[in-house]
Formats: structure tokens, sequence, C-alpha cells
């Protein structure tokens, strides 16, 4: 399997490869000589496979950001190149209906070539703004169950707090919880990016310490894949302390206006001896609302069968960078978005920050605020 995924990933970035060559051979045609076009395909050539060998080689720290900027700006060339395509063909097609012969002049030239420019900058703007400034995704849900008053949810998941998206988002997230009101938040995994070094390099558990007070009911928390990956314990002691409560294949229950509510928790199914759902609801009251935080969505067919209410999770983060999207799309029951499915209903996240590199484009940066209603009961 890891031979396969190599090799994948390897001739796609032969074939992206290709394709800036030929994107940047096109802009610099009016410029362009034999010794030019050679160099073109030498430097991208040898960028895209030295990237790959220093990451592959784990040559320094985060090798695997450099080799995943290159391949952005490799997409991005090629999107660009489509981009202008279609511009240029729209404009031969105009001509063509209002009975003019379509030419070629340098102006036209040169004028591709400044939209192309200014395309290839845009993407890189408009990701980089997709990427930081979040979105607030409300949603109401009625259910026929006991619920005195409405309960706010708010669902971050994804954050991956690190170098590049740390104090500031958690502070934003935290003035996010307090104008949309939140009683609770939510955060269905991969909270670090791996480890704890940028979060105590960079003292991030102030900030989330005061996320956490802020809110009514607390911050409560399920571990994702890339807070397992070989620092587990430092990363749980890590939120412990700033109080976040983790539910790690563990249930809780809270109250909201003598309401009782449960909170299902599960670990990501990296770990391998995770307990079953069905086992974990056998501890408690499924007359009562019941609310589940499971990191993938991979399980959703199967949850929907089950006596689950809201199912909260993220991982898929929509594919973070277009086309991946509609990957994400076909191989999940739920890839993103909100569903009612069967016996419950189930919220995936794009999440709140991204993997690897700070550039969203085809997803956004998000929380969801969910408002939960049910019925009063009658005591008389």
């Amino acid at each position: 399997m890891r031979y396969t995924f190599f090799i994948t990933i390897f001739v796609l970035l032969q074939l992206f490869s290709v394709g800036a060559a030929l994107s940047v051979q096109w802009w610099l045609q009016p410029w362009q000589t034999a010794n030019l076009q050679t160099c073109v395909w030498v430097i991208i050539f040898v960028i895209t496979n030295g990237l790959l060998l220093l990451s592959v080689n784990r040559a320094f720290a985060n090798s695997y950001r450099w080799i995943s900027g290159w391949m952005l700006v490799m997409h991005f060339m090629l999107l660009t190149t489509l981009v202008t395509s279609l511009f240029y063909g729209g404009y031969w097609l105009f001509l063509s209906l209002v009975g003019e012969v379509p030419n070629v002049s340098a102006t036209v030239d040169f004028g591709l070539r400044i939209l192309a420019l200014a395309v290839f900058i845009g993407l890189f703007f408009y990701a980089l703004y997709s990427a930081y400034v979040p979105v607030v995704r409300e949603l109401s849900i009625n259910i026929d169950k006991p619920l005195a008053k409405p309960l706010r949810i708010a669902v971050a998941s994804d954050l991956h707090l690190g170098r590049l998206f740390g104090s500031g988002a958690i502070d934003r997230l935290h003035h996010l919880m307090v104008n949309h009101t939140a009683d609770i938040l939510l955060m269905p995994g991969d909270i670090m990016d791996d480890n704890t070094q940028a979060f105590t390099d960079y003292n991030m558990a102030k900030n989330l310490a005061e996320l956490c007070k802020s809110l009514p009911y607390g911050v409560y928390a399920t571990l994702g894949n890339h807070d397992l990956y070989g620092h587990e314990q430092p990363i749980v002691q890590a939120l412990r302390a700033t109080g976040v409560q983790l539910l790690n294949d563990e249930v809780i229950g809270i109250e909201h206006e003598g309401q009782p509510i449960w909170l299902v928790g599960r670990f990501d199914n990296h770990k391998r001896q995770r307990v079953a759902t069905t086992d974990l609801l056998a501890l408690v009251d499924t007359a009562q609302l019941v609310i589940l935080l499971d990191h993938r969505p991979s399980d959703i067919a199967e949850h929907s069968q089950l006596p689950i209410d809201l199912q909260v999770s993220g991982h898929t983060h929509n594919g973070q960078i277009f086309p991946a999207n509609f990957i994400v799309s076909a191989i999940n029951r739920l890839g993103y978005g909100y569903e009612a499915i069967g016996k419950g209903h189930f919220v995936v996240s794009s999440g709140y920050g991204f993997w690897g590199i700070p550039f969203r484009l085809g997803s956004r940066s998000e929380i969801w605020l969910i408002t939960m209603n049910g019925h009063v009961e009658d005591n008389v």
C-alpha cells in the first residue's frame, strides 16, 4: 500500500510538472529562445524531484510542506491556463457570432498574459483568505426528545494547531463563540498538528484556556488521527491542562436547563482497539439527547441506524484544494455538510484549520453553529 501511494504521488508530480512547464512556456512565448525553453523544463523538473527526494528522506522538519506547496504552485499554473483558455475561447466565439474574423493581435496576446498573471496571483490570495478567514454556518435541527430550551452547539474540527495556525486562530474562535452566544464547543479531532511543540513554544495554552472558560458548558473534544501519531500523551496532557474535556472512547452527561444531555466521544480509527459505538451507547439513556463526536465520517451509514441524534465529524477538510472535494464526496456517504440520515442528523465540517499548507480552494475555514430544538416535557 505504501509503495502504491508513493508511485501514485510520483506519477502525479511528473504530470503536474509537464503541465506547469507547458504553462510557463506559453507565458514566456514572446521572449522564448531554445535555451530558455530548455531551462524552463529543467528547472521545473529539478525542483519537483529535488523536493520529492528531500521529503521522502525527511531531510528537514516539515519537508512535506515544501513539496505540497510546490505542487500547489503547479496546480494553480494549470488552473490559470484553463481559465485563460476558456476566456480566449469565449473571445473567439463572441467574434464569430458577431461576424468578425478572429485575429490574434499583439495586444490580445499581451492581454492574455496579463490576465493569466492576475488569475495566478488572485488564486493565491483567495486561497489564503479561505484558509484564515472562517465562515459561520448556522443550522437548526428539530428532534423528538425533551429539551426545555434550544441548545446552541458550536463545532470546530481539525484545528491543526501549529506554527502556521495558532494563538491568533484560537482568539478568533473565542470571539466567534462569544459573538454567537454558543453554549458548548465540540472539537471532533485533529486539534494539534501532530505534536505539541508549537503549542508550547507559542504559549497557546493561555489562549485555549480562555476559550474554554468563555463557554457555559465548556469545550469537549476527541482525538483525531493527527493527534495519535506518536504524541498522544503529551497532546492529551496539554489539552486537559487548559480545560478541554476529552472523550476518548468515553461518555459524559451534562445538563441543559435541567435536561440531561449525553456526549459520546470516540477515538479516531487510527486507534485499532477503540470501543465500538454500540458499546458506548449502552452506557447512556437514549431517550435523552445523544451527541456523538467521531473524527472520521466513515461510519455514518452504520451510525444512522443507531439512536444517535447528532454526529459531528471532520477529517475530510472537504478536500481542502479543488478538485479534491469531488474525491471526498465520491468516497464518503457524507463527505461534507449536513444531512439527516436514518435516525439521526450528521454534520461533517471542512475544518477550522488546515493541513500542511495554509491554502484552501473549493473549501473554507469554518465553524458550525447548530441549534438543537426539542419539545418541552409536560409535567402535569
